[in-house]
């Protein structure tokens, strides 16, 4: 079991959990409260597809990893995809959304788009699409996958490092999109979260100016998915409990990687 839960970063999918909730205009009620899991759902087959799609890659840089470590066959792993995918859209569809465009997403990009240059914008264009599937939500859904393109943009050092040219415009994106929360929340505790949301995640990419290593670049990813349960808290109007995530997540985190 702890082999899969590595393979889909578990505590990493409850920061997908507040995505349906800033998307949506009135607190999630009656069949909409599976709109959450669907978006978990949907997060765990992404993250066990991109294993399967890396298997080879992760043999040489990451060896540890369930697959290449041979704790779990690559069979097994896309077959893990395939059933939470399938979960992801059978429980947007019993919440009386379509989770199709948003499970074809994460499939291109990780199977076509990860490791050309529209791969941040691929990720970001999914994330963006798990706000849309809480309702119409165009601003809240920008500054999610800002945010994401970040984040993915500076993933891409997690092995090798990154150059500071790259760190310093993921601090501007992160600075960006804490001001407009900031500015569309209007909310003392929506600029509140907002703040934090810039401390946290700018201070952890703002070292990797400094120091472009993997190390650092490692810190800030974590950082950066974590940090995206304050702006999610900053973004939505109904969801000021989503900020409870992030301890949890975080001391999580310290058993499984969410990276």
């Amino acid at each position: 079991m702890r082999s899969y839960l590595e393979l889909v970063r578990a505590p990493a999918a409850l920061t997908a959990l507040g995505d349906t909730l800033v998307g949506s205009a009135a607190p999630l009620r009656g069949r909409r409260l599976l709109l959450p899991a669907a978006s978990a759902a949907l997060y765990w087959a992404g993250m066990a597809l991109n294993d399967w799609a890396d298997r080879d890659l992760d043999a040489a840089e990451r060896p540890e990893r369930p697959i290449p470590s041979g704790r779990i066959s690559p069979d097994a792993a896309l077959a893990t995809a395939v059933g939470l995918t399938a979960a992801g859209i059978g429980l947007a569809a019993a919440a009386g959304r379509n989770a199709v465009p948003l499970a074809v997403a994460v499939w291109a990009y990780d199977t076509v788009l990860k490791s050309t240059p529209a791969g941040p914008l691929a990720m970001a264009a999914c994330r963006g699409l798990d706000v849309l599937l809480g309702g119409r939500a165009p601003l809240p859904a920008a500054l999610v996958a800002l945010h994401t393109l970040g984040v993915t943009a500076l993933s891409r050092g997690e092995v090798h490092g990154t150059s500071p040219a790259v760190a310093k415009a993921v601090v501007g994106g992160t600075a960006v999109t804490a001001v407009a929360a900031s500015a569309g929340g209007g909310r003392p505790a929506a600029v509140a979260a907002a703040a934090a949301y810039a401390v946290s995640v700018g201070r952890a990419q703002w070292a990797v100016v400094g120091d472009p290593s993997a190390a650092r670049v490692r810190a800030a990813t974590k950082a950066g998915i974590h940090g995206l349960v304050l702006l999610q808290s900053a973004l939505a109007r109904h969801g000021a409990a989503i900020a409870l995530v992030l301890p949890l997540a975080r001391a999580l985190s310290r058993k499984v990687g969410p990276t």
